[in-house]
This record gives structure tokens, sequence and C-alpha cells, in this order.
């Protein structure tokens, strides 16, 4: 009876928002049990690391089939934990993955639900990290990070309130950490971060050093608010050798029974003791962590405490004679408290964890690349997440509109995890990741297209494309008229070139909301995209306009229509595309682009009148060959790249090509080969250069895996082997050739890959003057391995395995053939008081585009008369917001709420103007609601910020010069008519609001 008075009041205690913490049950650090002052604590850690998908698909490893691949089943582990703990209140386990626990949670009846409240309750049962996943770092962008914790802590906060709070980042399996994400770690109000992977020589010196525990500097924008307690683990985070004691595992149980033939719990015991004693010489404090888990393990947990139960009773009886080593059951936010109450100093690391390297021939580098398109997919999930979240906001009815809205959100979340996005899965289960989030993209398009007919008297239905980047779209191609709606998702009003895949060369009639004909132009789309295998379209060309001042959040309707009178004078309003022979240059002398005539991989850039030399290639790394018996036989696959040898060209000076000149954009198509070409592109008064990469497939006569890359080089540009990547998206960090600041990188033998690193938006040089930066549209890895050299990795293919779990070749096939893929670089170049604005907000465009519905008009319809049907142009913003801060996140909340995050977008000293704090106004920001109050959260929405109140640690390295801090508020409530960013800096709330407008 106590027990179920207890769990009512836990259950009735979660709030509709973030929940504060009443109840009686102690949880959280002050459920730890307690350490010994003098004694040396070993902390043993039950744990479980449950792929979301790796060797099997989501629902084989939870259901426990295709156990040929696998013994598996994440189903069995939870119902065995749950069972274990609840029969001695000594034992811990902690638990990660929320995708796997909202599975397993939503099947079990109200008596194993008491069970486990009871179990989060008392802090037997903690929920370490929180997200959907264990996400990657080096190539998910920030935007997906946060919306996939938000979601996982959402669903635990809203279940077990605050004692269902992760404390800790726990990111044991991910091949290499990045600064920003350290950084989000701190603005979810983590205390600390533990992770398994680190350079084997980083690893190594550090245990020497006794610096294997740090804080981790995440942030010169947000100052020691970014500053993170952070443990490298001294087993990755296997069991000690020996001491797996899981049925997947060949150690024999521990027995006590004196009276056994089988007793060892005193020889098991003793060598233990002797493992402790090595570790704790390698770090600072007396405690010490023991890793009690590995993948899937715990199937039968009971099996796995029972052994556990006795070899820590073993070593806390040694106590009564001497012995000052204490064993205890812990967690990693136990471990921490216990470390932050020694109130030790120490060391500071203000570079990141990549590249990571498990011994000196083997960087995992090539996973930064690894199944390009899937990368791409994830990235346009992404944007039609941000588009159909919006959408439900501004609709003022979003709660109606989430069940087709959360197969995309926890899509979104499976694709984070470091075998998904990382392409490091086996083939059938990167296939199943892909059908996860075609269906969940299907759901959310349908809200989209519901929501924006809302604006419509006729019931239009407004279609999507996916096919877009093959240039196919069955609407724009067969339809005599169209409507194309163009909805901005950032909160300022941007340019957009529509590109539209059509049969023939045609004219085209399009119109602007206000009735104005647009300028046009028809490309032919080139021939290596015509002959991409499976695609079906017969469309040969692609029409192509500008649609400028799209709105902030919002969007315009273009009218189009075959011109059936194109001898007319209405013709002049469409330039037809034609080759030029007389001339080569793309743009003008502002920002332009001239190709040598002999040889094609050579040109001149004119910017603001200067000529500026630039040379651009494909290559190829052949794939190195091993058995991976040994180290210097490691094989490139899904995770390594390992290249035998320097770059091989493909292309030779003689490349075909071909310029198109006309009115909106003037492209040069050239054929570098059979299997790869491309498209430069300069649209009428855009800042940038666009090259069009199309690559495979690659061959496979010679069965020599090729991992393909795209060279940029400027001769003669001196940038002193230094340059600069993104960090998820977001803050710069630099790179110095074969250099590690914050080790001492004694041998580089891998001196390519060694010097690849996570290009998750865009990769710069500098020369002191001006900057040289390429941006992307997916992950990928690169690197600058001369002065003035960019490279990229486009692409890879290989016909053997690296020998790291998968069990098969990195060899995607499609059609019968290699896999075949398109994208795009954007080069930026200029003086550097300029380049950080151009690069900054062109990333913001290239991350969250445009989304094209298409409409099709069985009968034509005029003008004025689609305007008594449709709203032509909306914007659900009244005013937008400056260039330097971008609208986050705009979802649905609770109880008539919804979820806002602001960002600045800008680093200190970026720009003379937009890298300087601003002050917004956001009472009367949206058309149809204004904002009544604003409460200010944690990052992830499962606290509020004042509520929120981190440990604090000693450093050896006080100086805070050049760096910024950003300190929590003591209000919960902020005055909407004054929200202030400063740069880099995130803010979240949730906000009340008040309708002001009817909406359809």
């Amino acid at each position: 009876m106590k027990i179920f008075i207890l769990l009512t009041l836990i259950s009735s205690n979660v709030l509709a928002g973030p929940c504060r913490n009443t109840n009686a049950k102690k949880c959280g650090y002050e459920s730890c049990h307690p350490v010994k002052i003098d004694y040396l604590n070993v902390h043993f850690v039950p744990h479980s690391h449950d792929d979301v998908g790796w060797l099997k698909t989501v629902d084989q490893y939870y259901y426990g089939t295709n156990n040929s691949i696998q013994a598996a089943s994440v189903q069995f582990i939870l119902d065995s934990v749950v069972e274990a703990l609840s029969k001695d209140s000594n034992r811990r386990f902690i638990y990660v993955e929320t995708a796997f626990f909202w599975k397993w949670w939503e099947k079990q009846n109200e008596n194993i639900k008491m069970q486990v409240r009871y179990l989060v309750s008392s802090g037997q049962l903690e929920f370490i990290g929180g997200a959907w996943s264990m996400n990657d770092e080096a190539n998910a962008n920030y935007i997906s990070i946060i919306d996939q914790f938000t979601w996982g802590l959402r669903k635990l906060n809203d279940t077990f309130g605050a004692c269902g709070r992760p404390h800790i980042g726990w990111q044991i399996d991910p091949f290499g950490h990045t600064k920003q994400m350290a950084s989000l770690f701190t603005q979810l109000g983590f205390d600390g971060l533990f992770f398994g992977r680190l350079d084997v020589e980083e690893k190594s010196q550090r245990l020497k050093n006794k610096t294997a525990e740090m804080i981790w500097k995440s942030s010169p924008n947000l100052g020691q608010s970014a500053d993170l307690f952070t443990h490298a683990l001294y087993n990755r985070y296997s069991s000690p050798n020996g001491y797996c004691f899981d049925v997947l595992c060949e150690s024999d149980p521990i027995i006590d029974d004196k009276e056994s033939p089988e007793y060892n719990v005193k020889q098991k015991g003793e060598t233990l003791i002797d493992y402790i004693h090595k570790q704790s010489l390698q770090y600072k404090t007396n405690n010490i962590i023991l890793t009690m888990g590995d993948d899937f393990h715990y199937t039968a947990a009971g099996i796995n405490f029972h052994s556990m139960d006795k070899i820590i009773n073993y070593i806390n009886s040694k106590q009564s004679s001497g012995s000052k080593i204490n064993a205890i059951y812990s967690t990693p936010s136990c471990y921490l408290k216990a470390v932050n109450d020694r109130n030790e100093t120490f060391t500071t690391k203000s570079d990141d964890f990549l590249p990571y390297k498990s011994d000196k021939h083997t960087y995992w580098t090539g996973y930064f690349t690894s199944r390009p398109t899937q990368k791409y997919f994830e990235r346009k999930g992404n944007n039609i997440l941000q588009v159909c979240k919006q959408l439900a906001v501004t609709s003022l009815e979003g709660h109606k509109y989430e069940p087709k809205i959360n197969p995309l959100r926890e899509a979104m979340g499976v694709m984070q995890h470091h075998d998904a996005i990382t392409g490091t899965a086996k083939q059938h289960v990167a296939n199943d990741y892909a059908r996860i989030l075609s269906e969940a993209i299907t759901e959310c398009e349908d809200v989209s297209s519901m929501l924006l007919q809302r604006y419509d008297s006729s019931s239009t239905k407004y279609e999507t494309c996916n096919l877009l980047n093959i240039s196919a779209c069955t609407i724009s191609e067969q339809s005599e008229q169209f409507i194309l709606t163009l909805y901005n998702p950032l909160s300022r009003p941007i340019t957009e070139f529509v590109r539209l895949p059509i049969m023939d060369n045609n004219k085209y009639i399009v119109l602007d909301p206000q009735g104005k004909n647009i300028i046009t132009q028809i490309v032919p789309i080139p021939q290596s995209v015509l002959n991409i295998p499976g695609r079906e379209s017969l469309a040969t060309s692609e029409l192509v306009f500008e649609a400028n001042d799209l709105p902030p959040l919002g969007y315009k309707s273009y009218h189009i229509n075959k011109d059936r009178n194109s001898n007319k004078k209405r013709r002049t309003h469409t330039t037809p595309t034609q080759p030029q022979i007389d001339s080569v240059d793309l743009g003008d002398t502002r920002f332009g682009l001239k190709i040598n005539n002999i040889d094609s991989r050579q040109f001149t850039m004119h910017i603001s009148g200067l000529e500026v030399p630039l040379q651009h290639e494909f290559f190829y790394y052949k794939s190195m060959n091993g058995d991976n018996k040994k180290d210097y036989k490691r094989a490139s696959g899904a995770y390594i790249f390992r290249p035998n040898g320097t770059a091989v060209p493909i292309c030779d000076h003689h490349n075909e090509s071909k310029i198109f000149k006309g009115p909106v954009v003037q492209e040069i198509h050239i054929i570098c080969s059979n299997w790869t070409s491309q498209v430069i592109r300069k649209y009428k008064g855009d800042d940038h250069l666009e090259f069009e990469w199309l690559v495979g497939p690659i061959p496979d006569e010679d069965n020599i895996g090729k991992e393909v890359i795209s060279r940029f080089k400027i001769p003669s540009y001196k940038n002193d082997k230094t340059f600069y990547t993104d960090s998820n998206g977001r803050e710069f960090i630099k790179r110095v050739l074969n250099y590690r600041s914050s080790f001492d990188l004694k041998e580089n033998v891998e001196n390519i890959s060694g010097n690849y690193y996570p290009i998750t938006s865009q990769i710069m040089l500098t020369d002191g003057k001006t900057q040289f930066a390429i941006l992307n549209d997916r992950a990928q890895g690169g690197s600058s391995l001369d002065d003035g050299e960019i490279e990229l990795m486009v692409h890879r293919r290989m016909f053997l395995d690296d020998a790291f779990g998968v069990g098969e070749a990195l060899n995607e096939t499609s059609y019968g053939t290699g896999l075949v893929v398109r994208g795009q670089h954007y080069l930026t170049f200029g003086t550097i008081d300029k380049q950080f604005s151009v690069q900054r907000l062109l990333a913001q465009r290239k991350l969250l585009r445009p989304q094209y519905f298409l409409s099709k008009k069985d009968s034509v319809v005029k003008q004025n008369e689609l305007l008594k049907e449709i709203t032509m142009q909306y914007s659900s913003m009244r005013n937008s917001l400056p260039k330097n801060v971008q609208l986050l996140t705009l979802e649905p909340w609770k109880e008539n709420t919804i979820l806002l995050r602001l960002e600045h977008i800008f680093e200190y000293n970026e720009d003379k103007n937009l890298s300087k704090p601003v002050t917004l106004n956001l009472e009367d920001l949206f058309t149809n609601f204004r904002i009544t109050s604003l409460h200010e959260t944690t990052l992830g929405a499962n606290q509020w910020l004042s509520e929120n109140s981190r440990l604090s640690w000693k450093t050896d390295d006080e100086d805070t010069l050049n760096s910024h801090n950003i300190e929590n508020t003591d209000q919960v409530s902020v005055n909407p008519k004054q929200v202030a960013l400063t740069p880099m800096q995130i803010r979240t709330f949730v906000a009340e609001i008040k309708t002001t407008q009817s909406v359809k």
C-alpha cells in the first residue's frame, strides 16, 4: 500500500511543462550509495549499450529476431533488468536509448509501470543521456541533435518527472567527439560527459599523466558556462577482461561456496583488486569507475547481478582485515558527484577529440563520408520536420497534427544514431533506416499539405516532388498548368532560384503572387543526369527562375503555364538558353569565373576587380587492401579511411565542356569521365559559385576500392598548414596539419586520413586578408593537405571490410550497378571583413531550404481567378528577425503552449555588425498570435533554467581571456519584449500565446 501511494504521488506530479521535483523519495545525487573518504571507492556501473540499429534493424534488435546475425533482444533486457533491480535495493542500472525504452514502456501493464516508477524515484534505475538515440557527433547537425534530445527528454520528463531527468552525457561508442556536442551538453544543464573512444596516443598520455578527467572548455563564445567535466573511460565501456558475467560472455560466474570445487571468488576477487589498483594509479581521485556491461548485455540480468553481488561482497569483506577498497553499485552521475566532492583541480582542454584512431594505421575518418545519399536524406528529413512543426504552430491547432508529426521526430532521432548517419550499419539496416525516414517524411508532408490548404478555398492538393535531386517531377513535367508554392522556414526573407524539370523546351509563363511576369530560362539537364540508373523521368530540361523575397516562415505561390503564344510578344519575357562560343565567363567582375579553354580544370575567379587563379579536379584514393590481422594490414571500410598512396586524377585536361548563359543563371557542364561530371553555376546576384557534382557508378572492374574527392586549389595561397572546420554546423575549430594541441602526436604514419576531419557545413582557409571556403549540402570528410587547397570526399566504394563489426564491404549498389550520387558544393572567396557574413548566411540557407509544394490544375485558370481561391503569399511573422538571429525551433508543446528556440548564428569578432549582441521584441512577432509570457528552460526544455544548478569545478587554467560568459537568469519568466542574445547563444522558451487572428 505504501508503494502504491508513493507511485500515485509521483505520477500526478508530472506537469505539462518542465517539472519540479516534490517527491518525498530520493533520486539523483541524493540516492547515491555513500563513499568512504579514506578508501579507494570502486563504482560498479551496470549498463547495456543498445544500438538503435547496426547489424540488425531497430525492430530486430528490440524483438530479438534475426539472431543468426547477433543475439540481442532489448525487450528482454528491460524486462530482466526491472526484475533484477526489484529484488535488491542496492543494485543500480543505467539506461540510455529512449527510443528503445519508450517502445518497451508503451507495451507494459500498469503494475510494471508502477514498479519502474518506483525504481526511477529511488535512483536504482537512472536515465543517462536521455536522447532518442546515442547520436554520432561528427556528422550530425546541431539542429537534429537538439531535436532528438528534446524529444527523448520530453518523454522521460512527462513520465517520471524530475527523477527521470538525466544529469550526464554518456557518449560511450561514437567515433570521436566534438566541441559543439560538449557545449550542447552544458546547455542541456548536464554536469558531465563520459565517453569511450579517443585517439590511442591521447588516451595513453592522459592516463600516464592522470588527465583522463578534465574540464572541457567547449565554447570561447559562451565562456565558463560551457565548461564541462569530461571523463575518458578506462576500458572503453566494457567490463574488465574476465569479468563479463553476461550470458553472451564466456567468463565463469562467481562461486563463493567454499564447499564446491568450483569455488573461485577469492581468485577472481584478488585478480580484480589488482586491476582496480592499476586503474586507480591513472586517475586523480580516490574514485574509479568499472563499466559492467557491453553491447546488448543483461538479457538475463539476474545472472549478471548474481556475480557482481558476490564480487562486491568479497572486496568489501576484506575491509575487516585492513583493506582500503570500498566497492559499491553506482551510476556515472554518482561517480561524478563523488569526484566533485573531492574538490580537486583539473586540467582543461580546448580542442576536440577528432580524428579518432585506434592504432597508428587506423583512423576512423571514412565514416565522415560513408553512405553519402543516406547523409543527404537525413539532412532533407530535418528540413521537412522544421517546416512541418512551424506550420502546425501557425495553424493554432498544432496538437491535432502531432500524431502525424511524431513519426518524423522519432525517425530523425533514429537517424542521429552513431551507426545510422555515419553509414556504418549493414546494408539491410541502411535500407530499413531509409524506410523509416521515408514513411515518416510522407506523414509530415501530408500535415504540411493539409495546413497549406487552410489558405485555399478550392481544396487544392499540395504535393511534393521527392526526386528533384535527380531532376525528376511528374507534375512539372506533365502539367500544362500548375502552382508552385515555396515555403521558407527561415526567419528572414530569402531568394530561391527555382529549378523544375520539364519535358521539352516549350516556353513557360511564370506569374508571381501579384501577377507579375517572371523572367525565366530553360537549361538542358546534363546527359550524365539523364543516364542515372533507375531514373524514369522524361524531362530533358529544367525551367529556372528567381523567386525573390520569400517571406519569413511563410510562402509565395507562383502560377506556371506553358506559353501557347510563344511566338507573340509575351515571348520576350522568357529568354532561351543558348550555348556561348565566344565567351566562357560566368557571372561578372564582381563575382565571376572564367574557364581555361585549353585545360577545363583551370579557372580564373573575378572578384571585385581581382583575378584569382582556381583549380578544380576530381581524384580518387585507392583503398588499402588487407586482411586486418595486423595494424599495418588494415583495410579501408565503412569506418576506416586508409588510402594506398596519393590521389589519382580522374579527369584529363581535354574534358568535354558546354557553356549555357541566360538572364537567371550561367553554367558550365563538364564531363570528366564516364562516371564523373559536374556543373558549375553562377546565379544572378549570388555571392558564391555552385559546383554540382555527380559521381558513380564507381568502377569495380579492377576490384580496387576507390574513395572519390573533389579538390579545389588556389595556387600560391598561404594559409600556413592551417584550416578551419565547423563543429556540427556552428562554431569553427582550428586545424593544423599533423598537429594536436592537447597531446603530442608522435607519429602520423597515415598523414592523409590522419588529417581528415568531419565537415558538417563548411571548411575554410585564410591568408590573413582573405577567406576561401567551401560549403556542402551534407556531412563529408575533408581536409587541406597543402596550402591553398581544400578537398572533400564525396563518395566511397570498397570491396573489403575493415573488421570493426559490420562484416561486409561498403559496396552500395542500386538498379544492378554501383550507386550514383549527386550533390553540391558552394565556393565563396573574399576579404575577411565580409566573408563570415557570406558564409554564415549561406550555410543557413542551405541547411533550411525552401520546401517545394506543387499543385496541379486540371483546367486552365486565369491569375485573377486564382486569387479568389488561393492566398498566393503569406507570412506567419509580422517582422523578420535580424540576419544574425534564427528562429531555431517553433513547435507545438503542451496545454496551448509552444516551444520557441532562438539562436545567434555568429561568433564574436566575425563581423563588425552581425557579431554584436542583439535584443528582440517577440511579443507581437507572429501574425496569428501574440506571446503573453515566456518561461525559459534549459536547451532540452525539460527543466526551468532558473532551477538548473550545475556542479562547479576547479581548474588549473582560470584564464578567461578572449572568452565570454553566459549566466543563467534567476527568473523563470522573461519579458517577451526584451529577449537578449549574445553570439552563439541559444535560448529556449515555453511560450504562452493568445490568438490574434482566426485561421481558416
